[in-house]
């Protein structure tokens, strides 16, 4: 964090888009140090952790990624993913976003682990396929294949200590159940598998084939997917969503959950699944997914786990024919070999973007947490990422966009977009949001974005 403060400024509720908090939330105002352009950027980039990564057929792609929070004395929840997966000796691109809720454990096994399950798949679907050309709709569907076993897995392999099922629970004791799943003396195998259980995390994950000719998104939850193609003038943006969020801000999603459950009126409660959780697709989150023997019997015996099993609960007891909340994640699927850009190119020589026939000019695949959404959404979110896209390639963009050269290698997409979304060039909105001084608390939520060429 920034180690002199000198100019102090004063700030309520209202002046941090995407607060967690309210007037009631005092004491309010609160302090904030306004930042010169220089120190803001260091400040950024401290906090957003910027990375960049050549991606794609001989590096010709870039993927740039930012995990941004604030708060000193909080520890983010979000994970993203840039890497590529061998398959049969060729490198399909795996980028993703994951957002946690209730703790890092289950996001971190998930985005460790999610790209290697991926990876098996394909090569399993190759391999069993053997001379035929995978469809578009053959992804799809090994795609969705990874994502279920994998969820399916956190759960099985607790269950597997026990018989393989929540009604061979009752052939234990407490105390033996206690003794199996609290193995840290003998290195904590089990123990493991088991706190996966006590967490969830959304995740949205977009995979690339190695010619560079489709694109698929696969989302689980409420991180967003945007695809920014440019018109052949490089000034006008088409910015289509490619994504719907899994949570209780979509009816559809809610009547999904209502119509499996028929004769549960308290399955949705307050635009929450069980009246507790408002994502409707999710990795982990056991509880909502097996029975609530699974939760009472193991989880309730983890240790350390609950400290108070009252707001568990709460929902259990609503808990009758689960699972409530699914891994099956919604897949969109993307030509990539169009003619979207095929008159226009970009390059930068001199310092400037001039129109060359040297390379096309890109298309900007964006991955974003919640926390981008709640930054700016709605028409906001649309001009941001217009106005971001036209400066990725401008001839001579505001000098608070960015401090490195566009296209340079010290330039990052993601964290140029992240500034735009804090408030761009209102120095003084920025500042509000990453030096506001409530040390104990985190006044926005995490965000996580991953930008890649396309």
């Amino acid at each position: 964090m920034i180690a002199e403060r000198v100019s102090y400024k004063w700030a309520y509720p209202h002046d941090i888009p995407g607060s967690r908090f309210g007037p009631e939330d005092g004491p309010w105002p609160r302090p904030y140090q306004l930042l010169d352009e220089q120190d803001l950027w260091r400040e950024l980039r401290i906090l957003a952790k910027p990375h960049s990564s050549p991606i794609g057929p001989q590096g010709k792609f870039k993927a740039d990624s930012v995990n941004f929070q604030p708060a000193p004395s909080a520890k983010t929840q979000d994970r993203y993913v840039v890497t590529q997966l061998e398959v049969n000796g060729r490198l399909w691109a795996f980028t993703g976003v994951f957002d946690g809720h209730l703790g890092d454990v289950t996001v971190e096994h998930v985005a460790h682990h999610l790209p290697i399950i991926v990876r098996d798949f394909l090569r399993e679907a190759e391999d069993s396929n053997s001379g035929v050309e995978p469809t578009p709709e053959s992804i799809s569907a090994c795609f969705t294949k990874a994502i279920m076993a994998f969820d399916d897995a956190i759960a099985h392999d607790v269950l597997d200590l026990f018989g393989g099922s929540v009604d061979q629970l009752d052939n234990y004791t407490d105390a033996q159940i206690r003794d199996i799943i609290n193995d840290q003396h003998k290195g904590g195998a089990n123990w493991r598998k088991a706190r996966l259980c006590m967490y969830g995390t959304t995740a949205l994950v977009a995979l690339v084939d190695p010619e560079h000719t489709n694109l698929w998104i696969a989302n689980l939850g409420d991180c967003e997917a945007f695809l920014a193609s440019p018109s052949n003038n490089a000034k006008d943006w088409k910015v289509e969503a490619l994504t719907v969020n899994h949570n209780g801000d979509n009816a559809a999603e809610l009547e999904r959950v209502r119509q499996s459950h028929p004769g549960e009126p308290e399955c949705v409660l307050d635009n929450r699944v069980l009246g507790a959780i408002a994502p409707t697709r999710c990795f982990g989150d056991i509880p909502f997914k097996q029975p609530p023997a699974f939760t009472r019997r193991i989880l309730y015996n983890l240790f350390p786990g609950f400290h108070n099993t009252s707001p568990w609960e709460e929902f259990l007891v609503r808990n009758k024919t689960p699972p409530y909340i699914t891994a099956e994640p919604q897949i969109t699927h993307r030509r990539l070999d169009g003619d979207d850009a095929k008159n226009t190119f970009w390059s930068y020589t001199n310092k400037s973007a001039v129109q060359l026939p040297s390379a096309p000019l890109p298309r900007f695949l964006i991955l974003a947490s919640d926390g981008f959404a709640a930054l700016c959404d709605g028409e906001r979110q649309q001009r941001v990422i217009e106005s971001w896209a036209r400066s990725m390639v401008s001839r001579d963009p505001p000098g608070s966009v960015t401090d490195a050269e566009p296209g340079s290698r010290q330039d990052n997409m993601a964290l140029r977009l992240l500034r735009l979304a804090l408030g761009g060039e209102d120095r003084f909105g920025v500042s509000r949001l990453l030096t506001l001084d409530m040390p104990d608390e985190s006044w926005i939520d995490d965000t996580s974005i991953v930008v890649r060429t396309i």
